[in-house]
């Protein structure tokens, strides 16, 4: 058997690609991913953040988390589409279907990537570039929109290939290339290195990713702590192999959500899970299911991993519940400094079973909760996704890259 063999597949300005693919079939004659054109907040109020932008209008100096009255100020003839957070998941599960008809396992990173295991394919596929032409060419043929693939043996090397030039581009980082390929490469171009890590390696004279590579472990630890210890490990290559192949639970219903902007307080998690129990609830209702079983995973922006569940009292679709006690759990487990990446809630043990046993004091409020929901999944039924939002969300400016309700 070969070495380790780890591909990194990226969608090329994802939320962007898939609404310009989906005017496309529906007859228009623009295609967005072809002019200055972004996915963000409300043009007419001026408001909210740009979540993915064109080539074309990043020629005009246009960046992701921009706020849109400022993106608009460079560039006035900005095409600027809404964001439809149930498009974007339709195209991401589609995405994840065709990789893993390729990859015997397959780990989401976020919404629009994914690491996918392909050692030993090389008899089914030919050479790791021919599988990625291949899975690339299918994606387009069948999705209508591009990717990014990185090709290395572990997933950190394969996520810094894929991050190369773009779009629609194959690229490979074996450790044998990383003096080459990686280590000319600004210091702020390797994983982790964000703006603040990046002033303090260069203060201290070190502004590429081979001159942090080279450099002391002990001088850089005595710097940037930890932090240091985890970047001078990524600049020498050394990175996780492991795929988490998750299966589909067909018993539970579960969302989740990468963030593009670290979550870092407990009232903005909060609110992310929030959200995602809202969409879980309304799922598990449509179907006329109820769980006796909530589960909440974060992951921390250092890729480690934590899950906590609770057995419920009494079975349950009702959002009010279902987040009362995903807070819970997040409180349980949080330490209450590191960065969030991921959050992520399931529903298990889940039964057709309408049967709840009552107590003399939540009846009446279990009544309400259940009104209120089964209110709300009307009119959102009725009139759209957007059509009613919970206050809470319209108080707090929700961190880049949140998923939106659905």
């Amino acid at each position: 058997m070969g070495r380790t063999l780890i591909f990194h597949i990226d969608v090329n300005s994802a939320y962007l690609s898939w609404e310009a693919v989906r005017r496309l079939k529906e007859g228009a004659k623009e295609d967005l991913r072809l002019i200055p054109s972004a996915v963000g907040g409300d043009r007419e109020k001026r408001h909210g953040i740009i979540l993915a932008k064109s080539p074309a209008a990043k020629k005009f100096g246009i960046y992701t988390s921009e706020p849109i009255v400022s993106a608009l100020k460079k560039c006035p003839h900005l095409v600027l589409v809404s964001p439809d957070f149930s498009l974007y998941e339709k195209n991401s599960r589609g995405f994840m279907e065709i990789l893993k008809r390729y990859a015997p396992a397959v780990e989401q990173y976020s919404i629009d990537e994914a690491f996918a295991d392909m050692t030993g394919t090389e008899q089914l596929y030919g050479s790791p570039v021919e599988a990625a032409r291949k899975i690339r060419d299918t994606i387009y043929e069948e999705m209508g929109f591009t990717v990014n693939v990185g090709i290395s043996t572990n997933k950190l090397l394969a996520k810094m290939a894929s991050d190369f030039e773009k779009p629609n581009k194959i690229h490979t980082l074996y450790p044998e290339e990383i003096q080459k390929k990686m280590w000319p490469l600004p210091v702020e171009r390797l994983f982790l290195v964000g703006e603040s890590a990046r002033r303090r390696l260069n203060d201290l004279g070190i502004f590429t990713i081979g001159d942090l590579a080279k450099a002391d472990p002990a001088f850089i630890r005595q710097h940037l702590k930890k932090h240091g210890e985890v970047i001078y490990k990524y600049a020498n290559g050394i990175g996780e192999t492991k795929i988490t192949h998750m299966e589909p639970d067909n018993k539970g219903y579960s969302n989740s959500t990468t963030l593009a902007e670290d979550v870092a307080d407990a009232d903005t998690a909060k609110m992310v899970l929030l959200s995602l129990c809202e969409t879980v609830c309304a799922r598990l209702r449509k179907d006329g299911m109820k769980s006796g079983c909530i589960a909440v995973q974060l992951t921390y922006h250092t890729f480690q991993n934590r899950t906590h569940q609770c057995t419920l009292p009494t079975l349950t679709n009702v959002t009010g519940e279902v987040a009362s006690i995903a807070f819970q759990l997040f409180d349980q487990m949080w330490d209450g400094n590191t960065p969030i990446r991921l959050l992520g809630v399931a529903a298990q043990k889940v039964t057709g079973d309408s049967i709840r046993q009552y107590n003399l004091f939540d009846l009446d409020k279990y009544e309400k909760m259940e009104k209120l929901d089964a209110a709300i999944d009307k009119i959102r039924g009725k009139y759209g996704e957007t059509s009613i939002t919970r206050a809470c969300f319209m108080k707090k400016e929700m961190p880049k890259g949140w998923r939106g309700q659905k």
